[in-house]
């Protein structure tokens, strides 16, 4: 994929960030468990990373868990919990071989202690790591970040404030705003994703749910990306 590579240099496309949608859709569309539907995500995660390191993009994000997601099933909850803890232990050994640096957004301080424990391992493990930066977005929302954002302004004491301000105390603070964001499974929203960082950032909805993603959808992304034309407002 020497042409993906570069547009991807061409337009320094650097960081792309996913809203990872249609799990349960594609499972259910099948006579499948919703369990069978995130576990064939998990496969199109891995997919994707790989795909990010084979064309250059240095950082991927992905919304994993929402703070709205909590209001699902409690087994479905529960299940999303054990997913993300016995992924990262059977990845991590393989994803620090290939040198990606794994980091968390959102308040993990609500989840367990161990899961939260397993979290810290990988971004221990993965931080001096120089591949791409998987970030994934658990128990993640916008208006949450924007609040946490502020307060911890305001706790500062901080009397000038601007938009560098706002963005130095976001989550993301140490990573490039996304230049495109992509949603999978057709939907037309942004569903408390990324508010902050996404102001000019390029958007593609795709129809196919999230477990059909893979390399050659990526590929397509990112040639529609180069056929846009960012303004940025001006």
């Amino acid at each position: 994929m020497e042409e993906i590579k570069r547009i991807v240099e061409e337009c320094e496309l650097k960081h792309i960030a996913i809203i990872m949608d249609g799990n349960r859709r594609w499972a259910k569309e099948r006579n499948l468990p919703s369990a069978v539907g995130h576990k064939k995500g998990v496969d199109s995660l891995k997919a994707t990373m790989r795909a990010c390191d084979d064309f250059g993009i240095k950082y991927l994000t992905v919304y994993a868990f929402s703070t709205e997601n909590w209001n699902r099933k409690p087994e479905e909850v529960n299940f999303l919990m054990d997913l993300l803890g016995q992924t990262l232990k059977n990845e991590l050994k393989e994803m620090d071989e290939n040198n990606v640096v794994i980091s968390f957004i959102g308040d993990t301080t609500k989840l367990s202690d161990k899961l939260q424990a397993i979290l810290n391992n990988a971004v221990e493990t993965t931080k001096t790591n120089t591949g791409v930066h998987l970030q994934i977005a658990f128990n993640y929302g916008a208006r949450d970040e924007i609040v946490h954002a502020v307060k911890s302004i305001v706790e500062e004491g901080v009397k000038e404030i601007t938009e560098e301000t706002i963005s130095k105390h976001l989550y993301t603070s140490n990573i490039p705003d996304p230049d495109l964001l992509i949603r999978t499974g057709g939907e037309m929203r942004i569903s408390n994703y990324l508010l902050w960082q996404i102001a000019y950032s390029e958007f593609i909805v795709i129809p196919e749910f999230w477990p059909e993603f893979d390399k050659n959808k990526l590929a397509e992304c990112v040639r529609e990306y180069k056929r846009r034309n960012r303004r940025f407002g001006k």
